[in-house]
């Protein structure tokens, strides 16, 4: 990958297989450099705390969403609108990815790379950026900076 490649392949596709990549190729870039710095092994188990932790809120949000698209609606189209089946078996694929990742020690999950090519720390650096302007903060800056 190069930041350009990385950045390009974003704007393609955004999925959640698109993400997962993104993660563990983040998590394998701080799994490389914990040698160097031991302040990474904290970095590495955060992030997996925190989109475990951002999977739940989502899906407990959609649901909520959902239900109260169904009260006010009365009926809805089904085609429009996921199904809380849907959003619960998103959810538990997310959180089995990351289990996954809690449960292979950092050693054995430099093995387990999607790609021969792992990258670099300005690669790291716009990953972490793309990652964060996902977040419901960053999405709502626009709107708290307006108030």
């Amino acid at each position: 990958y190069n930041s350009l490649s990385v950045f390009l392949h974003l704007q393609v596709s955004g999925g959640d297989d698109e993400i997962q990549q993104l993660q563990k190729a983040l998590l394998d870039y701080l799994d490389e450099n914990t040698e160097t710095d031991a302040s990474l092994v904290f970095s590495r188990k955060f992030y997996i705390a925190q989109w475990f932790r951002d999977t739940t809120m989502e899906t407990e949000k959609a649901i909520k969403s959902q239900k109260d698209e169904d009260s006010s609606e009365g009926t809805h189209h089904a085609k429009d609108v996921e199904t809380t089946g849907q959003i619960m078996h998103r959810a538990e694929s997310r959180k089995k990815f990351l289990r996954s990742i809690i449960k292979t020690a950092p050693s054995q999950f430099s093995t387990l790379r999607m790609n021969s090519d792992t990258v670099d720390y300005e690669d790291a650096c716009l990953i972490v950026r793309y990652l964060a302007s996902m977040r419901p903060f960053a999405q709502s800056f626009d709107i708290y900076l307006t108030q």
